[in-house]
């Protein structure tokens, strides 16, 4: 099987061990194990309960705790539509691998995470970009979506805060593309790893599984809840599909580890803490960002609505890697090239890191401006 280099991952793993600013980390600043067990108040159960924990398998499909607790995040699911899988990232390609065939229609809403075309792409699918405009903020035209949907599509593909944008679909547009899809019995398949960031209320948006008997969401622990280092995800959606996927699963996963389920179920439970938590640091951190982008000359951007990364215009004569690359070298912040998303022109900043250091990072950011606008003819 050929397929095209993850971009972004590439990217991250050249540079993000080497910059004094990671600007372009997109997890909410990571928490301690310790942090969680003082959260949920559990500091002298926690040792007894792994010091017993045989170190099995565990159960193949996930905890019923962990299940349980996932089920929680969702208006309609419960414990037999959730099914645990090694991050967000093994969740959405055990669903592209368990419904996508060479020939499929396939349709991809972009910018996204790049599993979501490159996936079906790999195995032969027929993928239709949908790209995302900021003439739009950033969301779907659902006029043009229809036009290219076909009686023979088998998958939209999305995802919910968007990653990179920040835009995020409301349960009304949501609903609207369900009801697309159901006109020819396709599944929606919506990435949801940012879910719990919103920028207003709780924090959650609506889930496509809890809206359409054909939605699949996907979502982890590592953006909203800091807990990458756990590497749990899951998927959620109808059980036949989950004993379709499990056919997959059986071969690359089999069962996820249970310490990672354990700490991952007591965040869950715990989630209220850790959420708050989130949007302290989100939302004070994207009005910092906005403040930053307003005074910035050079930048303008859609400011996002959730999530933790937005996309940045820059106004200068250099593609978005030579940028990325001299503003690493000369102030030590590290930014996405929008090349690594196909969105040349553009530069994606994650917010969501501590305060101190978006602050001091935006500041380089803003010396390396004005030295670059200074250059430039008038």
């Amino acid at each position: 099987m050929h397929i095209k280099t993850f971009g972004v991952e590439m990217w991250m793993n050249e540079f993000e061990n080497h910059c004094r600013y990671n600007l372009a980390e997109t997890c909410v600043d990571s928490i301690s194990l310790g942090a969680l067990i003082d959260m949920a108040g559990v500091d002298n159960s926690v040792l007894g309960e792994l010091r017993g924990m045989r170190m099995g398998y565990g159960a193949i499909e996930g905890s019923d705790r962990l299940r349980d607790a996932v089920a929680g995040l969702y208006e309609k699911q419960s414990r037999e539509n959730v099914l645990t899988t090694h991050g967000t990232i093994g969740a959405n390609a055990l669903v592209h691998q368990t419904l996508v065939s060479r020939g499929d229609h396939v349709i991809a809403i972009v910018p996204t995470y790049q599993q979501h075309y490159s996936i079906p792409e790999s195995v032969g699918a027929e993928v239709e970009l949908l790209h995302l405009r900021p003439e739009n903020g950033f969301l779907p035209d659902l006029n043009e979506l229809r036009t290219m949907m076909r009686p023979d599509t088998r998958m939209i593909a999305t995802n919910n805060p968007n990653n990179p944008t920040g835009a995020l679909m409301d349960r009304a547009m949501l609903t609207e593309i369900a009801e697309m899809a159901r006109d020819s019995d396709a599944w929606v398949l919506c990435d949801e790893v940012y879910r719990g960031t919103d920028q207003t209320g709780n924090g959650y948006t609506a889930s496509i599984c809890d809206l359409y008997e054909r939605g699949i969401s996907t979502a982890g622990m590592s953006k909203a809840y800091s807990l990458a280092g756990l590497r749990v995800g899951w998927v959620a959606g109808p059980k036949t599909l989950l004993e379709d996927i499990m056919i997959h699963r059986d071969y690359n996963t089999i069962s996820v580890g249970r310490i990672d389920e354990y700490f991952a179920a007591l965040a869950l439970e715990n989630r209220a803490q850790i959420l708050d938590r989130a949007h302290l640091i989100t939302r004070e951190n994207l009005a910092i960002l906005s403040d930053w982008v307003e005074a910035e000359p050079l930048i303008s951007w859609v400011k996002p609505q959730a999530g933790t990364t937005a996309l940045l215009k820059y106004d200068l004569p250099l593609p978005s890697r030579d940028f990325c690359t001299q503003l690493l070298e000369a102030e030590g912040v590290l930014f996405t090239p929008g090349s690594a998303m196909d969105m040349e022109g553009w530069l994606r900043i994650g917010f969501a890191n501590s305060t101190a250091d978006l602050r001091d990072g935006l500041a380089r950011v803003s010396a390396f401006l004005a030295r670059h606008g200074a250059a430039q003819p008038s």
